[in-house]
C-alpha cells in the first residue's frame, strides 16, 4: 500500500524534469551530480547548459578541467566537476556506459545513492535510492527514531528502502518517493494535511513529525577572514592566481589574498603591502567590507581593496620572508606570495572560473567604475 499510494502521489504530482525523458545513463549522472547539494531550480540551467555543451561522455571527457570549472562556475561545491570530468574520461576509455553496478560505484564521485539512481533510472535494475529526501520520508513514516547518520540507522534505513523499491519499476518508485520528500514531506512545514500516507504515518500520530529525522553529529562551523587585493594598473591589466589543491576551490582563480585571525584594518593592509612597493606609486581603496559567503563548514568573512599601480611589474618579488601555499599570505602561518600569479587584462576576466564569492567582488568592482 505505500509504495502504491507513493507512485499515485507521483503520478499526479511529480516534477516534469528534462533529465526524467531520457534512459541516457551519462545524462542521468550528469544531472545526479548538479544536484548533489544543489536545488533543482538552481541546478537546472546548468544541466541543460553541459547537455548541451557536452552531450556524451566522451565530447565531456575530451575537454579541459578549466573549461568543465568555468561552466560549473557559480554552482559551488567544485570536487563535483572535477569527478564528473573524471567519470566522463573512465566512461570513455572503456568505450561506452556499461550496465554494471561495480563499474558504475568505482567511479569518481559516486557513491551509493547515485549509483542506485543510475541504474534504476538508466537501466531498470532493482536498487533502491536513499538519499536525504527519502530518508525524511521513511523516518517519518515508520517513526524510525535512530539518528540516520548513525552506523545501526543508516543500516535500518538500508533494509526498510531495499524493502519497499517496487521491483519491477524502480525508476518510477525511486522517482516518486524522493519527489514526495522534496515537495510533500518536506524538512520544515510538511503538508501533512493533504498527505496520501496521513493515516499510517507513526510521526503524525505521535506528533513527532518536527523531531523526525533525528541527526548525531554536529559539525562545527569556523570563521575564515580573507582581505582580496584586485590590482589594477593603467593598462587595464589585473593579477589572478589558481588555487592549488588541499583546500576550498581548487583549480580556480581569485585575486592576491591575505588570510589572517581577524578582520584587518586598512592600515594593516598597507603595512604589509608597503614594503613590496615604492612609496607613493600606488593607490589603496577599500570597496567592500565583510562580505560573507557560507560553506558547508566554513563562514567566510571578505573584504576588497583596489591596489591601482603604474604597470603590471613581472618583477614584484615579495619582501617579508616566507613560503607559498595556495598564493596567498596567511599571517597565521606567516606565508607571503602577495605578487604570485598571471597579468592579464580585465576585459578577459569572464574567460576564467572564479568562485561564487570571487564574482561577488568582481560585481562590487564594477558597480565601483
Amino acid at each position: 500500500m505505500f509504495k502504491f499510494k507513493i507512485e499515485q502521489w507521483y503520478e499526479a504530482n511529480g516534477r516534469d524534469l528534462p533529465w526524467r525523458h531520457t534512459s541516457d545513463p551519462y545524462l542521468i549522472m550528469l544531472s545526479e551530480f548538479i544536484l548533489q547539494q544543489t536545488q533543482v531550480a538552481q541546478g537546472m540551467d546548468y544541466y541543460l547548459r553541459f547537455a548541451e555543451r557536452f552531450p556524451t561522455a566522451m565530447h565531456l571527457a575530451e575537454a579541459s578541467e578549466e573549461e568543465v570549472l568555468r561552466l560549473w562556475q557559480g554552482l559551488g561545491y567544485y570536487s563535483r566537476a572535477r569527478h564528473l570530468h573524471a567519470a566522463a574520461q573512465q566512461i570513455a576509455r572503456t568505450g561506452g556506459f556499461p550496465r554494471d553496478y561495480s563499474f558504475v560505484r568505482a567511479l569518481p564521485g559516486i557513491g551509493d545513492y547515485t549509483a542506485a539512481a543510475i541504474m534504476s533510472l538508466a537501466f531498470g535494475e532493482p536498487y533502491a535510492v536513499l538519499d536525504g529526501n527519502v530518508q525524511r520520508v521513511l523516518s517519518r513514516h515508520f517513526g524510525i527514531s535512530e539518528p540516520v547518520d548513525s552506523t545501526q540507522g543508516k543500516k535500518l534505513l538500508r533494509a526498510l528502502a531495499d524493502e519497499l523499491l517496487d521491483k519491477e519499476h524502480p525508476a518510477l518508485y525511486n522517482q516518486a518517493i524522493m519527489d514526495f520528500g522534496a515537495l510533500q514531506c518536506k524538512p520544515t512545514t510538511p503538508r501533512c494535511e493533504t498527505c496520501p500516507l496521513a493515516e499510517t504515518c507513526e510521526a503524525l500520530r505521535t506528533h513527532q513529525v518536527d523531531k523526525l529525522p533525528v541527526k548525531s553529529k554536529r559539525t562545527a562551523v569556523r570563521d575564515r577572514y580573507l582581505t582580496y587585493i584586485y590590482m589594477r594598473t593603467k593598462e587595464g591589466q589585473t593579477l589572478l592566481h589558481r588555487r592549488g589543491s588541499g583546500d576550498i576551490w581548487q583549480g580556480l582563480y581569485e585575486f592576491p589574498l591575505i588570510e589572517s585571525e581577524k578582520p584587518l584594518t586598512t592600515e594593516e593592509v598597507e603595512k604589509w603591502l608597503s614594503p613590496n612597493l615604492e612609496a607613493n606609486s600606488y593607490e589603496l581603496t577599500l570597496v567592500a567590507r565583510d562580505v560573507r559567503h557560507q560553506l558547508t563548514h566554513q563562514r567566510l568573512h571578505a573584504d576588497l581593496y583596489i591596489l591601482t599601480l603604474p604597470q603590471a611589474d613581472g618583477e614584484m618579488l615579495p619582501a617579508t620572508e616566507g613560503s607559498m601555499v595556495n598564493g596567498q599570505y596567511s599571517m597565521v602561518n606567516t606565508q607571503w606570495s602577495m605578487f604570485n600569479g598571471q597579468w592579464v587584462n580585465e576585459s578577459d576576466l569572464d574567460r576564467y572560473a572564479m568562485p561564487r564569492l570571487l564574482l561577488k567582488l568582481l560585481e562590487a568592482v564594477r558597480r565601483r567604475d
